[in-house]
């Protein structure tokens, strides 16, 4: 079997175990003979509630965030031909922040359950809808990582005026942590809210990844072989949109992920958009998985957000694969 072969085997075996030490470790580490017992209903009541209340759930909702934002990044990058294109680059994801703040500073969260993740998911879907407008209408892969600057700077700005103008501490505390990323005190009930957005966004993004092979030849070659590129477009557009949605309705605003998972995973599998979908998500997935282990076990004073840390390691990334193209091409 080629490495390729290997390649989606060894992301799921890897994310088993992450998720596996994620139930292991915390402010009290648990023996791994305690976990299993926990997992399996033999364990006391105290292990099966810090594993099946707080460890899994925060665990299981770091993997499907990561990998929406993957598997979203790996579509965009593909729709975009451009390697720099991610929700969080292009401001999708500030955008369903954005959203998701108005509706808790005006109180709606508290209309229905279902008040948050659709905000953020009409924020998601204007931002990448814009995006794709932007991809119609002009061919520079520098203007549209211009748009998506000057629109993740908009949404960073309206934000700020948001928590300028809050009006109790528990708003801003609410709104500082959709900003910042967490998967703190997640719960299956809030994965189950968000899961909807993620299954259909991911279900539209797969159903619609040979149009991305096709794409690799140029947009006329593609509709030369029989591409609806208008169909693409829209199918891609509304796809990363409901995933990117239903991430920030569960975890906040992550940024980064979505550009590094499908760059590591692109060389495996010979540069095919369609082909990178699922590594994508499934190392975008382990990765915040693994970095949310490390916020919990950081001696700091306060637990780190997720979203910084991502932010820490994925900028750097970002910038380094920015460089790497700079010179590739020149």
């Amino acid at each position: 079997m080629t490495a390729r072969g290997y390649l989606i085997p060894g992301l799921i075996a890897a994310t088993l175990l992450a998720i596996f030490a994620a139930c292991l470790l915390g402010s009290t580490p648990l023996p791994a003979g305690r976990v299993l017992a926990a997992l399996f209903g033999g364990a006391d009541t105290s292990d099966r509630l810090v594993i099946w209340q707080i460890r899994l759930p925060r665990a299981l909702a770091a993997f499907v965030t990561g990998a929406a934002l993957g598997i979203s990044g790996a579509a965009l990058q593909g729709l975009l031909r451009n390697p720099l294109a991610e929700p969080g680059v292009l401001g999708v994801s500030a955008s369903a922040s954005l959203f998701a703040t108005v509706s808790i500073y005006y109180g709606l969260v508290a209309l229905s359950p279902w008040v948050l993740p659709l905000a953020a998911i009409i924020g998601a879907l204007a931002a990448t809808a814009l995006i794709a407008l932007a991809a119609i209408r002009t061919r520079s892969v520098v203007t549209l990582i211009l748009i998506g600057v000057g629109l993740s700077s908009f949404t960073g700005a309206a934000m700020s005026l948001l928590m300028n103008l809050a009006p109790n501490p528990f708003t801003l505390s609410d709104m500082i942590n959709w900003m910042l990323g967490s998967v703190a005190n997640r719960s299956f009930v809030e994965i189950g809210f968000a899961a909807p957005f993620l299954i259909a966004g991911t279900a539209i993004l797969l159903l619609s990844r040979r149009g991305l092979s096709a794409l690799t030849l140029g947009e006329e070659a593609a509709s030369g072989v029989g591409l609806n590129l208008r169909r693409q477009r829209i199918l891609t557009v509304l796809g990363a949109g409901l995933a990117t949605g239903g991430a920030v309705a569960l975890a906040g605003a992550i940024g980064f992920v979505g550009i590094i998972a499908p760059h590591i995973v692109r060389p495996f599998v010979k540069h095919d958009p369609a082909r990178s979908l699922i590594p994508s998500a499934l190392l975008a997935g382990l990765i915040l998985v693994l970095a949310d282990i490390g916020v919990r076990i950081l001696p700091t004073t306060n637990e780190l957000k997720l979203g910084v840390v991502a932010a820490l390691i994925g900028a750097p990334a970002f910038v380094w694969i920015a460089m790497r193209r700079r010179t590739l091409n020149g």
